[in-house]
């Protein structure tokens, strides 16, 4: 349908509500000219004369009769469809199922303390969490991903973001591993250990690799897990040493199994900081019960990983 004016739709509605231009141009703030011409542009795009004059007044043609209602249901919907909704979010009757993509380490800390604090507010939602095998945006633009969680890549700069928190590096070795010996941890005694590394992507290079070659040295790694928690088990069995973020600590505490046998240090190179996302696509973003999913992520976020 080409030129197709809606602003005609409601001059129809209103027109054959008033049965009179003047009356017309009064409700829609224009001239009676202006309106007078709006009515002929009518008449030539449905082909009828619409209103006719009998006497001193307008009444309609039998079309007219035919479409006012027709016409009134079209006006009101339209309306509905191009304004603004600003409908109070009912979190006690929200039935609505949300998808979010996490890796495993943000899901052993935050996962039970978001699922509490969303049912308690919401009873009647949902929550799926799936898998997080890489940065891929195409999920979160065919809908399929609600809300990832992670560290935002480079490939879909319009994917919308919120900072959820700031992370760091910190070295995990085994209680009295040799690495301890001798006082501070220096950069060539670190390099030097036996390394046990995370990467989703099985690659043995990382930041800290980066940062120990800026100052001449390389590390061994011999082992690449998926996830930061298999470095740490292997850790606590052998001589090998790793580095986590510091926010895959957080679900640990001193009654954790083996926790009493890691032993943290600070990483003897300079890392950047680790800046975590909540990331969604910008067709959720004025959605009402997405912006308060949002919220609740940022708050969890806030009290699990204290920032």
């Amino acid at each position: 349908m080409e030129n197709v004016d809606l602003n005609l739709l409601t001059a129809l509605d209103v027109l054959l509500e008033e049965a009179s231009v003047t009356g017309a141009a009064r409700r829609l703030g224009l001239s009676t000219s202006a309106m007078s011409r709006t009515l002929t542009r009518l008449r030539f795009v449905t082909g009828d004369p619409l209103l006719v004059r009998a006497g001193r007044h307008l009444v309609p043609t039998p079309y007219a009769m035919d479409i006012r209602e027709h016409v009134h249901i079209l006006t009101r919907d339209v309306q509905a469809v191009l304004r603004p909704q600003h409908r109070e979010l009912d979190l006690k009757t929200l039935d609505r199922t949300f998808v979010l993509r996490a890796n495993e380490g943000f899901l052993n800390v935050a996962s039970a303390p978001l699922v509490t604090s969303i049912l308690k507010e919401a009873p009647r939602v949902r929550l799926q969490f799936a898998p997080k095998p890489d940065k891929d945006a195409l999920p979160l633009r065919e809908g399929r991903i609600d809300l990832e969680i992670g560290v935002r890549g480079a490939s879909a700069p319009e994917i919308r973001s919120r900072l959820m928190f700031r992370d760091t590096f910190i070295g995990v070795a085994r209680i009295g591993h040799s690495l301890f010996a001798d006082g501070d941890i220096s950069v060539a005694r670190y390099a030097a250990c036996q390394h046990v590394a995370a990467s989703r992507r099985g690659t043995f290079w990382g930041p800290v690799d980066d940062a120990l070659e800026q100052l001449g040295y390389q590390r061994n790694v011999s082992v690449v897990v998926p996830g930061f928690p298999d470095t740490l088990e292997i850790v606590r069995h052998s001589d090998l040493i790793t580095h986590v973020p510091r926010s895959c600590l957080a679900a640990l505490s001193k009654e954790t199994p083996g926790i009493s046998d890691l032993k943290l240090f600070p990483l003897p190179v300079q890392t950047s900081e680790i800046a975590i996302s909540a990331m969604w696509h910008p067709r959720l973003d004025a959605d009402p019960a997405h912006r308060w999913l949002r919220d609740i992520v940022q708050s969890i976020c806030k009290q699990v990983f204290a920032c």
